[in-house]
């Protein structure tokens, strides 16, 4: 796949990036108001008696808490990451995607994205639906859609001349919260604070359920964080100061309904606030003030989103357009016309009540992804990672999971929607090969997680969880992709394989960096996992000792090593020599004699396997005649197990002995007995091996004079096709390997 490779657009969006002197916005302006006028918002309004009255008191006070406990955890978590990087234009997708990669950032941004413009056309909505309640000759559709416009021109216009308006909706807020302080019970009922829910009252969690989104809203002030003069500052401090504040509220209210009105007058009755309040209008202005708040903080956060996404790359080409921005603050006017358009057409079909949960849910996603990158960078310890507000990892864990626990609770099958969705944008962007020009988190997990396993792993092999890890002396894969081909047979993408090769002892080390890196890349183009390692040597077999006797990881080793044959006389000794090295590493050898330019070519041919007993080399080829014919690439190859006997009357009885083998290893393979009749193992070598795809042979162990001996064998077996030299090196018992009972 092409790579992307991420940019930052227009000269305004650079100088608003990386200037750190621009007019901004303030912790009260910035991030404090819109997020309390968030939290509080319609359900306060319309729900909070219904909750007091199917639950009681006390438990009212438990939902409360319990529900500001998780925005609690979040707003930690966001101050954590917000207090180690500037947080720039993007909000949550911005500190996501810094801190778990921009795949992970993409499949929460592009969400949250929607969730927001959605939010905005589910908020003018919600108003107009009151005002034509107030104003009955009103048209609902008519009234969304002007409200709709009139929030897209404000936001427009200015984002401070948004926040100055938020001010009048703050006050009007205020002032119902007031009149509702001071007003009186309702008269002729019997009010009593500790008395039992309604008859048929809902269950604790299926109101925890609708009181829940009731506490959600930091986001609002988190997305406006391109915006704000210090937002390494002002997140923090004005996240947390309106969790709190919108707690205390929260906590006051319900005692505040229960001294005022019986609970069935409570639940009956979703404006119950107007009839216990001093000046009952000031209710529905509270009312209008929370919608029309929610809608404009969705409106200001939904195109910065949409900004961030653009300038990453993670949209298409033809939306790139997106990512600009306007004047010295940056404003994103072209996502705020995009994001405008696209609620009016949402408004337009009228009814959200479907999708409605959906979106609560990719808010939430979006903290529990804050939570896990919150947790993760604090376990991990990465040196890079110094916030100035610390909070432990197990507390963002703990967010993180109370976060899982309230989407399941809230609406389990709109959960596995948002999830199947948000893992769809992932697979999608892991796919485009996206590269980011920063680092995030993803390798200090790995490496520790490898730091664990290594230090799990003993020195010993174990025979129950054996596989070959490869060395493969390929030199330049273009010319021995065989090799690299076989050791991707015989590992089934399981085992490690290392593609190395020797340069010449003068060789810059920044020549051997270029050239690690362009076979790496060659690789990845060929689809095939390996990692890669070049060495300086005086020649090819000094480079090749030292790379198996330096190279590995503690017990992390390779513990086989793939390598050509040489038909070069004048090497054939120190050829020899070098296998007499790897041996006494303990280090298996594999060496490939290749008699075709096209290796995979025998995929459903015969492979043979001169098998001499369990002993020895005999574990080991069993093991690779199994690994191969198991693989995706040579299945349906069929092995055959030839064994020579010196006269017919052993053949009965070798015949017996190798069934049993067979049967008690489970392994698919044709048994052929093979009677010398006083002919040489290489006549009958030459004889019966002419037509396989593969020859499995075994080596004699080494011995001061193995170039010779290997001299000789090559000689032997000049006629056959391709062919694999094998020598058992590890103290392992093979054998055990295959072992299936």
């Amino acid at each position: 796949m092409p790579k992307i490779r991420l940019r930052r657009l227009g000269k305004a969006a650079k100088a608003g990036q990386v200037k750190g002197d621009r007019p901004g916005l303030g912790t009260v302006a910035g991030v404090y108001t819109p997020s309390i006028l968030t939290i509080l918002g319609v359900i306060m309004y319309l729900r909070f008696g219904w909750v007091l009255g199917n639950v009681g008191l006390i438990n009212t006070l438990l939902i409360v808490t319990f529900s500001t406990t998780i925005t609690f955890l979040t707003a930690l978590s966001i101050s954590a990451i917000s207090t180690d990087q500037v947080v720039r234009t993007g909000g949550a997708y911005y500190m996501v995607s810094r801190s778990l990669g921009i795949e992970t950032g993409g499949a929460v941004g592009l969400p949250l994205f929607f969730a927001q413009a959605f939010s905005v056309a589910l908020y003018t909505l919600g108003f107009a639906e009151s005002v034509t309640q107030a104003f009955p000759q009103l048209n609902q559709t008519v009234v969304a859609q002007g409200t709709t416009l009139c929030l897209g021109l404000l936001a427009l216009r200015s984002v401070d001349l948004a926040m100055k308006v938020q001010y009048f909706i703050m006050a009007a807020i205020a002032l119902s919260l007031l009149s509702l302080f001071l007003g009186q019970p309702l008269d002729n009922v019997v009010i009593d604070p500790w008395a039992e829910p309604v008859a048929n009252a809902q269950s604790f969690w299926s109101v925890f359920a609708v009181f829940f989104p009731a506490v959600t809203g930091i986001m609002a002030g988190v997305s406006l964080s391109g915006d704000l003069k210090n937002p390494v500052k002002s997140i923090p401090r004005g996240t947390l100061a309106a969790v709190g504040t919108g707690y205390l509220i929260y906590m006051v209210l319900p005692i505040v309904l229960a001294y005022r009105a019986d609970f069935a007058s409570l639940v009956r009755e979703p404006l119950i606030m107007r009839d216990i309040s001093l000046w009952g209008q000031a209710i529905l202005l509270g009312v209008w003030g929370a919608t029309l708040s929610s809608a404009m903080g969705s409106i200001l956060g939904a195109p910065r989103v949409l900004q961030a996404l653009a300038r990453d790359g993670i949209l298409p080409q033809s939306l790139r357009w997106l990512g600009q921005g306007s004047g010295p603050a940056d404003q994103p006017r072209y996502g705020t016309l995009f994001t405008l358009a696209l609620t009016l057409a949402i408004v337009s079909l009228g009814e959200l009540n479907l999708i409605a949960p959906i979106l609560t849910l990719f808010f939430l996603t979006t903290y529990m992804v804050l939570n896990v990158a919150a947790a993760v960078e604090s376990l991990v310890r990465s040196p890079s990672f110094r916030p100035t507000f610390k909070v432990h990892w197990s507390l963002s864990l703990l967010g993180a999971l109370g976060c899982v626990a309230v989407m399941f609770v809230i609406n389990g099958a709109a959960t596995l929607v948002a999830a199947l969705i948000t893992l769809a944008i992932y697979v999608w962007l892991e796919s485009r090969e996206l590269e980011s020009a920063w680092g995030d988190v993803r390798r200090g997990i790995w490496m520790t997680l490898v730091r664990l396993g290594l230090m799990q792993m003993g020195h010993v092999p174990d025979t129950k969880n054996w596989r070959p890890h490869f060395l493969v002396l390929a030199g330049v894969p273009t010319r021995r992709w065989h090799l690299i081909e076989l050791a991707s047979a015989l590992t089934h993408n399981r085992g490690l394989i290392t593609v190395s090769s020797v340069l010449p002892s003068g060789s810059l080390a920044e020549k051997r960096t270029t050239m690690e890196a362009t076979v790496q890349d060659y690789l990845k183009r060929r689809g095939m996992k390996a990692m890669v390692r070049f060495v300086r040597g005086a020649d090819f077999f000094e480079g090749a000792e030292r790379l198996v006797e330096a190279y590995g990881l503690g017990p992390l080793v390779p513990n086989t090593i793939l390598l050509g044959s040489t038909e070069n006389q004048e090497n054939r000794d120190r050829y020899g020599d070098m296998i007499v090295t790897f041996h006494q590493a303990q280090r298996n050898v594999i060496i490939h004699r290749q008699k075709t330019e096209d290796f995979s070519r025998f995929q459903g041919g015969r492979i043979d396997v001169w098998w001499g007993g369990l002993k020895d080399n005999g574990g080991l080829m069993l093991l690779l005649a199994d690994l191969l014919q198991t693989s995706r690439t040579w299945r349906g190859t069929e092995v055959w197990i030839k064994l020579v006997v010196p006269n017919a009357t052993a053949a009965a009885s070798a015949r017996t002995n190798v069934d049993q083998v067979l049967e008690r290893l489970r392994m698919v393979a044709t048994p052929q007995i093979l009677v010398a009749n006083e002919r040489s193992f290489a006549e009958i070598l030459q004889e019966s091996s002419r037509t396989a795809s593969l020859v499995i042979l075994g080596m004699a162990k080494p011995t001061t004079h193995f170039g010779q001996y290997f001299r000789d064998l090559l000689s032997r077996t000049a006629g056959l096709p391709t062919t694999l030299f094998v020598l058992a090196s590890q103290d392992l018992a093979f054998v055990e390997v295959l072992k299936k009972e």
